[in-house]
Formats: structure tokens, C-alpha cells, sequence
């Protein structure tokens, strides 16, 4: 899956899923695509990541306690 960085708009490619879609991680690792070959695998908060379209990542993914009310 792919998606942007906001604060500088490069698309990264997520490297496991898993890891975006717990909402106990609050890093997921991704690789930058710049050029033809994509670079090393890095480790970036899910809270700088939006989908290509600008649309942010569900909260069902970035809170376990999502439903809780207090």
C-alpha cells in the first residue's frame, strides 16, 4: 500500500500492513520511492502518513481506545 507523508508529500510504501493497521503501533515502517529503485526501510509515525489523496488515516488504526468514550 502506498501513501503520503504530509509533512513533505513523498509517497512511501508501506512494508507490512500489520503494522499500519494496529492501533497499538504508532510507527510503521515504509520505504520512499525516489526514482526507480526504493530505498531503505525506515521507521515513521502514523500520524505523518495520509493516503495519496490527502484523506487521513482511519482512527480505528491510530486508537485502540477509538470507541471509548470518557
Amino acid at each position: 500500500m502506498f501513501l503520503k507523508n504530509t509533512s513533505n508529500g513523498d509517497i512511501a510504501q508501506v512494508v507490512e500492513l500489520s503494522e499500519l493497521t494496529d492501533p497499538n503501533a504508532s510507527s510503521v515502517t515504509v520505504r520512499y520511492h525516489a526514482g526507480e529503485e526504493a530505498g531503505d526501510p525506515v521507521s515513521i509515525a502514523k500520524s505523518d502518513l495520509a493516503f495519496p489523496s490527502g484523506e487521513t488515516l482511519p482512527k480505528c488504526w491510530q486508537d485502540a481506545h477509538y470507541r471509548v468514550s470518557f
